[in-house]
């Protein structure tokens, strides 16, 4: 079985609202274009403890998670520090951190960037092309910047380099609008079918029309093959309960 991925925001100034994450549409539509999917996704302050404590939680997991903020300098950004206790080591200054640092930035790397390169012990690094001063990873747990135009390709990097071979094929999601159709009418045939297709995520929206109408969006999401097959069942199913439908566009 294939580890779930998850990826975790942090900072207070993203649960105030005073600035917007980037970061999720963007990790879901590069994991949809290696056939993957995100399991779960988590907005955290930046309380020290708090921090420590859901990266231990997901350190002793088997899940890959991406972190986004929270590794610079400043006393806000405190996911490095975290991420140490969680495992339970020190703080130690990283030779090769000190090194990528020194290159890009020189004498003025001293005294306050040279800090970024204190990472949690046994971390490894993860280059940053857009200014050097690495990301790093601790087992399953990838520490990325929060600023996209470096984040984005730290992470490609650390999937093409850790998990290259976690592929799949290409993730797809196909609906049906089912009219005048009300979901607890449908519940045990939605039971049965997603249980007859585990391969597949099976997906109820209901719309409520303005002329007081009501649809039901039946989703298929999965392998394209796989995908295509259940929908033709699918589609059996809705018309032998006489219900009308329209077939949406398949989408990533």
């Amino acid at each position: 079985m294939k580890p779930r991925i998850g990826m975790v925001v942090v900072g207070d100034e993203i649960l105030a609202g005073r600035r917007e994450d980037k970061h999720f549409r963007y990790v879901v539509k590069l994991l949809q274009s290696r056939g993957l999917q995100l399991s779960w996704s988590q907005y955290l302050g930046d309380e020290q403890s708090l921090l420590a404590r859901q990266m231990q939680a997901i350190s002793e997991s088997s899940e890959i998670c991406f972190c986004f903020g929270g590794i610079g300098a400043t006393p806000d950004d405190r996911t490095r520090q975290a991420m140490a206790d969680a495992h339970n080591v020190p703080l130690l200054r990283h030779p090769e951190a000190v090194q990528e640092i020194e290159q890009r930035f020189g004498e003025a790397a001293y005294p306050n960037r040279i800090l970024m390169a204190d990472l949690p012990q046994g971390a490894t690094l993860i280059p940053n092309p857009y200014n050097r001063i690495p990301g790093f990873s601790m087992g399953n747990i990838h520490c990325l910047p929060g600023f996209p135009e470096m984040a984005w390709p730290m992470l490609q990097w650390v999937l093409d380099f850790h998990y290259r071979d976690l592929r799949n094929e290409k993730i797809i999601y196909s609906a049906l609008i089912v009219h005048d159709a009300h979901e607890s009418d449908l519940l045990s045939f939605m039971e049965e079918f997603q249980a007859k297709h585990p391969e597949i995520k099976l997906s109820s929206l209901p719309r409520f029309l303005p002329n007081g109408g009501r649809q039901i969006e039946l989703g298929v999401s999965g392998e394209t093959n796989e995908v295509s097959e259940v929908l033709a069942a699918l589609k059996l199913e809705i018309k032998s309960r006489r219900l009308a439908y329209q077939t949406l566009a398949p989408k990533d």
